[in-house]
């Protein structure tokens, strides 16, 4: 049965026999996105797996990184005869130095590099309206932040996790528990244990619905924009 943040922080407490006066919903809370972040980092997914794409601004060498960005696959630029190039990552200051005046070094652009965390800037400056599309592992929606209407089913608002992998999601949220409350060290192995079995067997199947191609269609595509902060 799918998780549901009550059902799961009652689940918890039940585990550990402990109230809501010592685990409440907000130490809960982070003992669960601290689970959940743990499963994110050990084994990549392709449930999130992103694309976004945009068009590039004549003159404007700047990208806005997706805000729910984890990690970047690759940056795409297409021009209008269909000629992709795919960005190399470079340093800002290597395309400083490559490009001594960025504003009049314009073309398809051949390298991107981060500029603060909302922008990347690309090299050359764009001479056209470029298809820009970007490849990018997103922040996956944790539980706590997932809100459900009165009776509707946990499936409706719950996470790819907490719909289809109850048992990890609750070792790893039983471990956290058992660590944050000093608690007895034979239980506290018998759950990272049972997490760590839990995710290899999670991890396997991954990487098995890649190999099959189950999320080759449909994928999800979002707008980003193209705004420029400010200047060299």
């Amino acid at each position: 049965m799918a998780y549901t943040l009550a059902n799961l922080q009652s689940d918890i407490r039940s585990y550990t026999e402990v109230d809501d006066s010592v685990l409440t919903d907000a130490i809960l809370n982070t003992v669960i996105k601290n689970a959940e972040n743990e499963i994110y980092r050990e084994v990549a997914s392709d449930v999130s797996n992103f694309y976004a794409t945009s068009n590039a601004v004549i003159g404007n060498r700047y990208v806005t990184i997706p805000s729910d960005l984890r990690t970047i696959r690759y940056v795409q630029f297409t021009d209008s005869d269909g000629k992709q190039v795919y960005l190399d990552q470079r340093d800002p200051s290597f395309m400083a130095e490559f490009y001594e005046t960025p504003d009049t070094a314009n073309g398809l652009p051949q390298y991107y590099a981060s500029w603060d965390e909302n922008f990347w800037v690309v090299s050359p400056t764009p001479d056209a309206a470029y298809k820009i599309t970007l490849a990018y592992t997103k922040q996956p929606e944790s539980i706590t932040n997932t809100t459900q209407p009165t009776g509707a089913p946990a499936s409706l608002n719950g996470t790819y996790v907490s719909n289809k992998y109850q048992d990890m999601l609750l070792y790893g949220c039983l471990k956290n528990a058992y660590g944050y409350l000093k608690g007895p060290a034979d239980l506290l192995q018998y759950y990272s244990t049972a997490f760590r079995t839990a995710m290899a067997s999670y991890g396997v199947e991954q990487q098995g619905r890649r190999k099959r191609g189950e999320y080759d269609d449909g994928v999800i595509r979002t707008p980003i924009k193209s705004d420029s902060p400010s200047t060299y």
